[in-house]
C-alpha cells in the first residue's frame, strides 16, 4: 500500500486504532497554494490553524458548473469550480459567517447559510479555462444566478468576491 504523505500514513494508522476518529487529515498541497481557510478550530488543517488548497485539490471536490450572465462579464459565461460547502467540509470548518478576502485586501462577510443552503461555488474556471488574476481569478465566489433569479441583486453582487486568496471562518 502506497501513501502520498506521512500525514496520510499516520491518519490511516489512527483509523485502525480503537476509538480513533473516523476522518482523515487533509493532504498537503503539492502545487501552488491558491486558497487558505483560516480558523482556530478547523477539524482537518494541513498547516498550523489553516487548510491550504492548490488548484488540483479544489477541483477534486464536489463541484458545480453554471452558464450565466453576471454584472462583471459580457454575455453568458460558463463558470465551474468546487461548491463552497465542499471546500469548508474538506477543511472541517464550522462557524456562523465567512470573511472572504481578495488579493487586493477587499473583503466581504457572508453568512454561513450562503455556503450551506445555496449552491455557491468557488469558480476556478471560466469557459473551461483556469481563471487568471487578470480575469478575476484564481478563484471567484459565484452565486447560482443561472438557477436562482432571486439572487441577482446588489446584496449578492457585493458578496461575489473575485481574486480570492483566503476565507476566514467567523465563529
Amino acid at each position: 500500500m502506497k501513501f502520498k504523505s506521512l500525514q496520510t500514513l499516520i491518519a490511516s494508522v489512527l483509523l485502525c486504532a480503537p476509538g480513533a476518529p473516523p476522518a482523515l487529515a487533509l493532504d498537503a498541497p503539492t502545487g501552488d497554494v491558491i486558497l487558505t481557510i483560516v480558523s482556530p478550530h478547523l477539524e482537518y488543517p494541513n498547516a498550523s490553524r489553516r487548510a491550504e488548497f492548490d488548484l488540483a485539490m479544489l477541483e477534486n471536490l464536489s463541484s458545480r458548473t453554471g452558464t450565466m450572465e453576471t454584472p462583471w462579464t459580457k454575455g453568458e459565461v460558463q463558470f465551474s469550480g468546487p461548491l463552497l460547502r465542499a471546500v469548508l467540509e474538506a477543511a472541517g470548518a464550522k462557524g456562523v459567517a465567512l470573511k472572504i478576502k481578495a488579493l487586493n485586501d477587499y473583503q466581504a462577510e457572508i453568512p454561513m447559510e450562503d455556503a450551506t443552503s445555496i449552491d455557491t461555488m468557488l469558480a476556478t474556471r471560466m469557459d473551461g479555462k483556469p481563471m487568471s488574476v487578470r480575469d478575476k481569478g484564481p478563484i471567484f465566489l459565484i452565486y447560482p444566478f443561472d438557477s436562482r433569479s432571486d439572487l441577482y441583486n446588489e446584496k449578492y453582487f457585493s458578496r461575489s468576491v473575485w481574486q480570492i486568496k483566503e476565507i476566514e471562518v467567523v465563529e
